[in-house]
Parts: C-alpha cells; structure tokens; sequence
C-alpha cells in the first residue's frame, strides 16, 4: 500500500540525506535479507555448511548494508530506490546502488560497473559447476 502511495512521486527526485531516515529504519530488514540470501546461496541444500555460514554471511551482510544506504542517500533517486525495496523489485534506479555498492566494496571506481548487467557480475562470482561423472558405458 505505501508502495502505490509511493509510486506517483517516483519522477520527483528526492534531495540527498532526506530519505536517509526511512533507509535507516529499512536498513536491518536490508541487512537480515542479505545474510539470508548469502547463506542460501553458498550453502545450498547441505544444513551443516549453512548452519556455519550464518556468521560470516551476517558480517558481511552489515557493511552491505551500510554500502547500499549511504549509496541509496547520495542517490537523486532515492525515492525510486525505497519504492523499489518496498514493493520487492529491483528498478533501475536500484540496479544503478547496487552496482555502485559493488564497485566500492571491491575497491573498484564508483561507476566502473555501470554499464555491466547484474546478471554478468553474478555470473562471475557464480561457483564453477563440477564436471558430472561419466555415465555407464554401452559395449
């Protein structure tokens, strides 16, 4: 409901540093989402290695999370990037935080990333798929 709310103001870009209060109430949420999504992810279907994850994924999910706010407040859009994370979807100004936030946490220019999709930059970070045993052979 605060989403379609939302949605009529999209095109009004919001000053920087005034949705930094909403981001910073949604920034836990953000953060729990993260280490959720990490453990899934690395740990697959296999409970103890998952279980073990937890931590890590957690502690990395923080300074993401910071990352994606402050990139989020710094944004002339940062009212299309709330609207985006209320109503689950990744927009375009969303899309443009992320890579931000990518670049800056792999010490790489701000923009560097900009024209790359998300789906190539998961692609690279996507574990190698292991090579299937050969099946029985028909004489």
């Amino acid at each position: 409901m605060v989403a379609a709310l939302l949605l009529p103001l999209q095109a009004i870009p919001a000053q920087a540093g005034l949705m930094r209060p909403v981001l910073q109430l949604l920034r836990p949420q953000v953060e729990a989402r993260l280490a959720s999504l990490c453990v899934g992810w690395l740990g697959g279907a296999d409970g103890a290695l998952a279980a073990s994850l937890e931590k890590p994924c957690r502690q990395l999910a923080a300074p993401v999370s910071r990352c994606l706010v402050e990139e989020t407040d710094a944004s002339s859009n940062s009212l299309a990037v709330v609207t985006d994370l209320l109503s689950g979807r990744l927009g375009e100004a969303s899309e443009l935080v992320v890579k931000r936030c990518a670049a800056r946490l792999l010490g790489l220019p701000p923009d560097s990333l900009r024209d790359v999709s998300l789906l190539d930059i998961a692609h690279q970070f996507k574990p190698p798929t292991q090579a299937q045993p050969p099946g029985p052979q028909s004489r």
